[in-house]
């Protein structure tokens, strides 16, 4: 009897993290007011700006979206995967991943953002080279190929782990 409690009361402590799903939401939020304040910086000064300054620029907005999309993957996918099921049914417009991406598929796609996302500052710094310290290339290069490593063993062990299922 006691031991029916337990299970129910831990069993319905999954939707203790529904507001911190909620509090991603509003990460989003600020991600966009980040971005707007980009684009109301970087507007002003795009008919003077040398095309390798716009292409810095851009890829900075690029950052911030993959950031964003990264926020929604784990929003929706944690949520179906720890919370509650999503009956994408009801939502004809929902992208058909939403209710299919298991815990496996999310952290893959979360590592492969995260690549993506240090991708994009190591270029950003290799095209801004003259004015990047050599120190910080280095730092941004190892920590990328970390990135790309942990993810290509990430990957290697679900593979593994799926083939002995």
């Amino acid at each position: 009897m006691i031991e029916r409690y337990l299970e129910k009361i831990l069993f319905a402590s999954r939707w203790l993290l529904a507001p911190l799903y909620l509090t991603l939401a509003l990460g989003l939020v600020a991600l966009l007011v980040k971005m707007v304040q980009m684009i109301y910086e970087i507007a002003p000064h795009l008919w003077e700006a040398r095309e390798a300054s716009v292409v810095l620029d851009v890829l900075a907005l690029v950052d911030l979206t993959f950031a964003g999309s990264l926020v929604v993957l784990v929003i929706f996918s944690g949520y179906e995967n720890f919370v509650s099921k999503i009956d994408a049914a009801e939502h004809k417009s929902w992208p058909e991943w939403m209710a299919k991406i298991d815990f496996t598929g999310l952290k893959l796609k979360l590592m492969s953002s995260i690549v993506a996302i240090s991708a994009i500052q190591l270029l950003r710094a290799f095209m801004d080279v003259r004015n990047t310290p050599d120190r910080e290339l280095y730092w941004y290069a190892g920590i990328h190929i970390v990135f790309v490593v942990s993810a290509f063993l990430l990957a290697l062990t679900d593979r593994f782990t799926a083939e002995k299922h």
